[in-house]
């Protein structure tokens, strides 16, 4: 857990094999929330409830819930980052004993473990796959791209087309997982000379991800579709909400850190995330045993923040 966040890894071999980050504030799937049907929807379907502020959709309008009703909500998929804004989280009635009820997200005031784990492991090399969509293998390089579609993961290289086909279905493969990707998403892989070698390429997705997912086969063009759950957004996602994903970064980066007094020394969007949140600055300096204060660099990169002695 840490400040603004909280951060889970699967880790083997002294590699981060599967990832999640859950963002203060957002109710996280599988959490009940008590919520109002605002709408009833069309057609048996598209109800509207509205939940501590937020609208969420139901896909089928909930029988024996009239309009105004209060009701359990079971968030299934929170809201999303990115380039459809618009759309609502999801949920639906709760038809289970709740472990969680309630509407609040993951604390800011935990303290940190004394040893950084999960940097041991590579977290920041998984922060930086995140914010720039660029993953290597060897051999070649994804390109991820999220969309209002899918997810594209583009496979690029300079091995031999069927070679590189197989280890960059496995390599998009890992990176799905680690990258915590879930929906539609697409691989372009490059075109193969054969059948026999798609179906290598085939294979080498089914060896990595894990059910349940779906996928059709990949076709004489490279292309394979995947359908897996999506219960949240991707790290990759989450950084499109660029400043408070490096504001967090920085958070993190810091806590570890020599103790004593610091000064953030950040971009102005990054400083400004910050100044709007004290109580992140608070947990930060609690866990370094001494005050933090902030600095705007317009010549520090989004991703460039750091601290020095206050």
């Amino acid at each position: 857990m840490g400040i603004g966040e909280v951060r889970g890894a699967l880790v083997e071999n002294d590699e981060i094999v599967q990832a999640r980050i859950s963002v203060e504030g957002v109710i996280s799937a599988g959490r009940i929330v008590q919520a109002k049907l605002i709408d009833v929807g069309r057609h048996g379907r598209n109800a509207i409830a509205l939940a501590d502020g937020e609208e969420y959709l139901l896909r089928e309008s909930p029988d024996g819930i009239s309009e105004g009703t209060t009701f359990e909500l079971e968030v299934t998929r929170p809201k999303i980052p990115g380039s459809e804004p618009w759309k609502r989280p999801l949920g639906r009635p709760a038809t289970r004993t709740p472990a969680f009820v309630g509407n609040e997200g993951p604390g800011s005031t935990v303290a940190m473990p004394a040893e950084d784990r999960l940097g041991a492991a590579g977290w920041d090399d998984l922060i930086e796959e995140a914010r720039t969509g660029v993953v290597r293998f060897a051999g070649g390089e994804l390109r991820i791209e999220p969309t209002a579609a899918m997810t594209l993961i583009d496979v690029d290289g300079y091995l031999a087309p069927d070679e590189l086909g197989v280890q960059g279905a496995a390599a998009a493969a890992k990176a799905i997982r680690r990258l915590d990707i879930g929906g539609s998403i697409g691989i372009d892989l490059p075109t193969a000379g054969s059948k026999a070698a798609r179906q290598r390429a085939a294979a080498a997705v089914d060896a990595v991800l894990l059910q349940p997912f779906e996928r059709t086969a990949v076709n004489g063009f490279g292309f394979v579709q995947i359908v897996r759950p999506r219960t949240g957004a991707s790290l990759v996602e989450l950084a499109q909400d660029r400043a408070p994903f490096e504001a967090r970064a920085l958070l993190r980066r810091v806590a570890f850190d020599r103790p004593g007094p610091k000064r953030l020394v950040a971009h102005p969007a990054v400083v400004a995330v910050l100044e709007a949140r004290p109580e992140w600055l608070d947990a930060l300096a609690r866990q370094v045993g001494g005050a933090v204060g902030l600095r705007a660099d317009p010549a520090v990169p989004m991703s460039g923040g750091y601290a020095e002695p206050a």
